[in-house]
């Protein structure tokens, strides 16, 4: 560990513990003083921070009682037994802190939902009440007690009186509230319900695809098959890979689907509209409470499996692979699509752990298994190959993609553009020249196969001027790319513009210090500007990188010796 990340974990933890002391109370005190006490509570809460749920109520259940002189204790209880699945003791608890009158955020929200899963319905309002009727500093929290709140107060309201609560919710959760409109109309079985399904889908600013499953689903419900059929194949053709819609699809078709989901439930709605808060936390990297709305969903509507792939990949973006694992292994159960989405992710996480062989030959076993593989899926495979450096048995598979697709087809650029990189590393240069300029004539603004062909034809020596322009196009579509920034420096120097050259590359080498190509780069052009001692020290720094290739390494202890 570095002098520097030790001194920012040891500030860290004794910030921690100043703001431990400055949050417990005088009364009760003595009882939680001792140093066993602080560790528990230091520890549980460190590993619910780094999303070890099971681990963390593990030390913080050792601390009962704490909640009476600590007043971030009961919140932080609260998120560990959810998230760890606890949800009945997390009721019990929660029951505990209302009779000490000691009710958070969180407590009454649990309370809410479990008298919402039993249809107290009249219970459940009172507890939405409460966390609707008190502030919170987070926007997220106010949504979703007010959202809550309205939807079970529906139950004793005319369609308009809960349609004018719909439109009274802040203009800042504009979408959301389309959302929820949708959902009001169903659950009221409006004649207009189908007219507000179109309306949300066909929405070409937002992608509300997942909307499109609801539709279906609600098409199916009341028993409108065809139609469901018809709202799925319509959207697949926009959203081709879309999850929930393909194995729903799947399901049309075989007559085997279920209803995870039916807008005539309030549990399903609020579940959905819980989601949507996980996914926006998710989205800003706050997992933790992410996934206690996701926890929260999942007890509500437990058969809804598009609730266990944001968890997934919740653990998979903090590096918790087993859990993610373990949930990927479940949903793989759960229909073709899924199984084949399972094992992409598995193979990820595999990749991440440096089991690249196993990854290789799980990803291969899986795709031998599935009965019928599409287009997507073969692409999917196609691809994987190629990132693994199997490129010949790459190309077939790309090939054969291209062999049965139009140039119009949105794979097609993908394809041609995967099969060039294959081609160029196996040393067919025309062959990937080729393919790259087919990518590029059916999709001109990909800035990476911009890259990809100008960087080659400038290490080739050929067509450089050419390259400059195609790399300063590039670089406007992705500016401040390293990648990008690197060739487009590397360009300048091979025409000589070494002044032009050296701020490029110095700008490069600032958003990727530890890239061995760009270090050599660097010093090659500070070189030719006169800096020679500079240029030494960055070739010199460039041996100490990782993944230096023999060959680089070969020409800059030469470099070091001779110059340029």
């Amino acid at each position: 560990m570095s002098i520097f990340k030790f001194n920012i974990k040891l500030i860290s933890q004794i910030f921690f513990v100043i703001i431990f002391f400055s949050t417990l109370h005088a009364k009760n005190l003595d009882n939680f003083n001792e140093g066993n006490s602080i560790s528990n509570y230091f520890s549980g809460v460190l590993l619910l921070n780094d999303n070890q749920y099971k681990e963390s109520y593990d030390f913080l259940r050792k601390l009962n009682g704490l909640e009476e002189v600590h007043i971030n204790y009961s919140s932080k209880f609260l998120l560990s037994l959810v998230n760890s699945g606890k949800f009945n003791e997390a009721f019990n608890y929660a029951k505990k802190l209302e009779k000490k009158n000691s009710s958070n955020f969180e407590s009454n929200l649990i309370i809410g939902v479990y008298h919402l899963k039993n249809q107290n319905y009249d219970l459940s309002r009172k507890y939405f009440l409460r966390i609707k009727n008190k502030k919170s500093k987070f926007m997220i929290n106010s949504f979703i007690s007010s959202s809550l709140y309205n939807w079970v107060s529906f139950i004793n309201l005319e369609f308009n009186d809960a349609k004018n609560k719909i439109e009274s919710i802040d203009s800042k959760f504009e979408n959301l509230k389309n959302i929820q409109n949708v959902f009001l109309h169903c659950f009221y079985n409006s004649k207009d319900t189908e007219l507000f399904f179109e309306k949300l889908t066909s929405n070409e600013k937002i992608d509300f695809s997942r909307y499109n499953y609801f539709y279906a689903t609600f098409m199916a419900n009341s028993g409108k098959i065809l139609k469901a059929k018809e709202i799925v194949n319509s959207s697949l053709k926009l959203y081709p890979r879309n999850l929930l819609l393909n194995q729903y699809k799947l399901d049309l078709d075989n007559k085997n689907y279920k209803n995870n989901f039916n807008c005539k439930n309030i549990s399903h709605v609020i579940a959905e509209i819980l989601y949507i808060s996980a996914n926006a936390l998710s989205s800003q990297n706050i997992y933790e409470f992410s996934n206690f709305y996701l926890n929260l969903s999942k007890y509500l509507n437990k058969n809804f499996h598009s609730f266990d792939t944001l968890l997934a990949e919740n653990f998979y973006q903090t590096k918790n692979f087993d859990k993610a694992k373990k949930i990927y292994k479940e949903i793989g159960k759960k229909g073709k699509i899924f199984l084949w989405y399972a094992a992409k992710q598995n193979t990820k996480i595999l990749i991440n752990e440096k089991k690249n062989e196993q990854a290789l030959k799980s990803l291969t076993k899986a795709y031998n298994q599935l009965p019928e593989k599409n287009i997507y899926e073969k692409y999917d495979y196609a691809r994987f190959l190629k990132n693994n450096n199997q490129f010949e048995d790459a190309i077939k598979f790309y090939t054969e993609i291209i062999s049965k697709i139009n140039k119009n087809h949105p794979l097609f650029p993908k394809a041609t553009d995967g099969r060039g990189v294959s081609y160029e590393r196996i040393g067919e240069w025309k062959k990937a020249e080729s393919d790259l300029l087919l990518s590029l004539k059916a999709s001109p603004d990909q800035a990476y196969v911009i890259n990809y062909l100008a960087y080659s034809w400038i290490e080739k020596g050929v067509k450089i001027e050419q390259s400059l322009k195609m790399l300063e196009k590039a670089n406007n579509l992705k500016s401040n790319d390293p990648y990008i920034t690197d060739s487009l420096g590397w360009a300048l120097f091979k025409l000589g513009r070494y002044t032009e050259s050296k701020k490029y590359l110095q700008f490069a080498i600032q958003l990727m210090p530890g890239d061995p190509i760009i270090n050599d780069h660097y010093g090659d052009v500070l070189w030719k500007n006169g800096y020679k001692i500079q240029a030494r020290y960055y070739w010199k720094n460039t041996l100490n990188l990782k993944d230096v290739e023999d060959d680089m390494r070969d020409k800059i202890n030469n470099k070091l010796v001779l110059g340029l």
